[in-house]
Order: structure tokens, then sequence, then C-alpha cells
């Protein structure tokens, strides 16, 4: 019990490259400030991956309809915005929230299935839910989308058409989620978690509450993906159906796989790579840049299959 004590107190510990990651994000700012509206789309991206990494990489629970939290948040902050209030950071709290109660309400079910039973049950839910905004149009705008709100800004400082503001929150907003979620992983409770993705029949033998560890696990990560799409709303103040289609659950899905499952930088670092490659490549070739997009995919599951932090893990263990 000690050594696993000592372990976890060792894994808590700031790395220097950890600090030199953090302090490289805020190079955009003076280095490329023609693209702080793309970055902070990215530090969102990230959220929303680094949400998805605790279910997958963690507790061992694929999803492909994560997008109906990412799609619940950013419509429960449109809304709150629309006839509410507008200011943010109380509606990004109230969003995550909501986007928790929906996770949990929806954990007692998912949590009892695995594999392709699972995927299809992810998937169906936000297939439904997606279908739930569309027919809703009265409150949700439907395929027009919600309009006619608008959030000014963040604590004095006004959304500018150069994304200085709305890089800064996003990025400020990922960094608190990320110490929240390294905070998890490097607990008693994250070790549960993954003694359950590693053995899940296993766990329950030992005295471990599987269930209700994943219940939370879901919880959890519903509210951090709830938090990302109150965070698309209230940095670009518009909301559609786009925000929980499937297409985007698959995108967060290639991208943590890109990056690496539970790595805990893995979502983040995809999500850079993902979004840089793409905007590049549609620069590039408007028409086929998701050609290039393909061809980048099936080289890193080639030759990186746990992915690119993975592949710098293995890296570093042979060279030792």
């Amino acid at each position: 019990m000690a050594g696993a004590s000592e372990q976890l107190a060792r894994q808590v510990r700031w790395r220097p490259l950890e600090t030199a990651f953090w302090l490289a994000a805020l190079a955009p700012f003076a280095v490329a400030p023609s693209y702080l509206s793309l970055a902070s789309q990215v530090a969102i991206t990230a959220l929303f991956a680094l949400s998805l990494d605790l279910l997958v990489g963690y507790a061992g629970l694929v999803s492909l309809g994560h997008a109906a939290f990412f799609g619940f948040g950013a419509y429960s902050a449109g809304l709150i915005a629309k006839h509410c209030w507008s200011e943010p950071l109380s509606a990004l709290v109230v969003s995550a929230a909501l986007a928790g109660l929906l996770g949990y309400a929806l954990s007692h079910i998912v949590v009892r299935f695995r594999h392709l039973a699972l995927i299809m049950l992810t998937l169906g839910f936000g297939l439904l839910l997606l279908e739930a905004a569309n027919s809703a149009s009265a409150l949700t705008g439907g395929a027009d989308g919600l309009q006619g709100f608008r959030v000014p800004g963040v604590l004095g400082f006004k959304f500018d058409l150069y994304g200085r503001t709305a890089y800064a929150y996003s990025l400020l907003v990922l960094f608190l989620c990320f110490l929240v979620a390294r905070r998890i992983i490097h607990s008693p409770f994250g070790l549960a978690l993954r003694g359950i993705r590693e053995n899940a029949l296993r766990m329950p033998a030992i005295g471990s509450a599987s269930q209700a560890h994943l219940r939370k696990a879901y919880t959890l990560s519903a509210a951090l993906a709830g938090i990302a799409g109150a965070l698309l709303t209230h940095t670009t103040s518009t909301v559609s159906l786009e925000v929980l289609s499937f297409g985007r659950s698959a995108d967060v899905l290639v991208i943590l796989i890109l990056g690496g499952a539970g790595r805990l930088y893995g979502g983040i670092l995809g999500a850079i790579i993902y979004m840089v490659a793409r905007d590049q490549f549609s620069g590039v070739n408007p028409q086929y840049w998701y050609f290039w997009i393909g061809l980048l995919l099936v080289a890193v599951v080639m030759f990186l299959p746990n992915g690119i932090l993975g592949g710098v893990s293995a890296l570093r263990k042979k060279a030792q």
C-alpha cells in the first residue's frame, strides 16, 4: 500500500517538460496572432478529447456518441445566453452540471455493456439527441441553429475578431480542467479505473465497486465535454446541429487515437496535430483535403499503433 502511495505521489509531481508545454501554449499570442481563432478551436477540441480519454483511455469504455454531451453543453450555454443571462462563467458551470446530469442518467444503462453493444448504444444515444434537437426547432432553432443571442465577453474582456480573448478564455478553462483530470487520474480512483480497463471481471472479485466507478467516470467525462461545448458557444456566439453530429464524435475519437489514448496529453497533442493539419490541408486542397487526413491517420496507425505518445514511450524504453 505504501508503495502504491509513493508511486502516485511521484506521478503527481510536475515534470519540466509539462511546464514547458503549458508555457509554449502561450506562444501563439506572440508568434502567430493571426491564428488565435484556430488556436481557440484547438483548445476546445483538446478539452473535448480529454473528456473522452477518461472513458476510452482509462475506464476502457468506447463511445461513438460523445458529441451528445458536447452538444448538450453547447445548447445549454446558448439557451442560457438567449433567455437568462450573458455572463459566461456561471453559464459554464451550469452547462457542465446539466451535461453531467445527462451523463449520470445514461451511465446507469451504458456501464452494463461492453464492446460492440457499447459502441452501438452510445451511437444510438447520440443520434437520438441529435434528432430531438432537430425536432424541437422552437427551442433549438432546428436546422437553422440557435440564433438571437450574443456573449459579449468574459471578466470584462470582449470577444474580438482576432480571437485573443477567445483563446485566453479557452486555454485557461482547458488548463483548469486538465488539472482536475490529472488529479483524478493520479488518485486511487484513477487506479481503480485502470484496473477495470485491464480486467473488468477481476476488480469486483477483489471488492471494487466497478459499476459505481464507471458511472462516476462517465458523469465526469460528460461534464467536461459539456464545458467544451459551452466554450464553443461562448467564443462563437452560435450553436448548430453540427455540435451533436456523429462526425464530431468520430473526429474526437480519431484525435484521441492519433495522440494516444490513456496518456493524458494524448488528446491534447492529437487535437493540435489534427486541427492544424486539417487547416493546412484544406487550404492547399479544399476539395480533397480529407485524403491527406486519411493518409496521415493510416501512417500513424501502421507505424505507431498506440498513438504518437505511445510510440514515443516505446522508443524511450528501447533507448534505456
